[in-house]
């Protein structure tokens, strides 16, 4: 088991490989359908909305229920993640499989991405503090920063290798 914690180097991201157990601490952005094209149409206008380098991003919702992955190769989701990566995101949290474009934008900028257990009892006690920082009417679907400790996941893809 490997701990990470955010902002995370490139160099961290190139020692983890297919099947490696993390726990990732520190701050965790949020986003999904609703949101992530946002992010990506505000870079592509050169907005900084957010500092993304070295961060991770779990697609997901966040709300008084809990967190747990929403499914990653949804159109809006999927399509935001080589632009992201791009931009500075290292590590990209959900669940299901990826294309093989995604894949290889994932390997060329030397992101990953990682599965986490779709158990949202689990994931939301290891949520410190969470707070809106980005397109605020979207509700739960809107972008947060959490303070994580020790959130599981196991690296799925990376380096251009999938565990699927």
């Amino acid at each position: 088991m490997r701990n990470i914690t955010t902002p995370v180097s490139k160099e961290t991201i190139q020692e983890l490989h297919v099947g490696d157990q993390i726990l990732l601490s520190g701050r965790l952005l949020t986003g999904r359908d609703a949101a992530l094209p946002q992010l990506v149409k505000s870079l592509k206008n050169g907005e900084k909305l957010l500092d993304l380098q070295g961060s991770a991003i779990m697609h997901t919702a966040v709300s008084e229920a809990g967190i747990a992955p929403t499914t990653s190769n949804k159109e809006e989701i999927e399509g935001s993640i080589p632009e992201l990566a791009r931009a500075g995101v290292l590590i990209h949290m959900g669940k299901g499989t990826l294309g093989t474009d995604t894949i290889s934008a994932l390997k060329e900028t030397g992101a990953i991405f990682v599965v986490t257990p779709p158990v949202a009892a689990l994931l939301s006690s290891k949520v410190k503090s969470k707070k809106v920082v980005a397109f605020s009417k979207e509700g739960m679907e809107a972008m947060f920063e959490l303070e994580v400790e020790n959130i599981p996941g196991i690296v799925a893809i990376a380096h251009g290798k999938s565990i699927y």
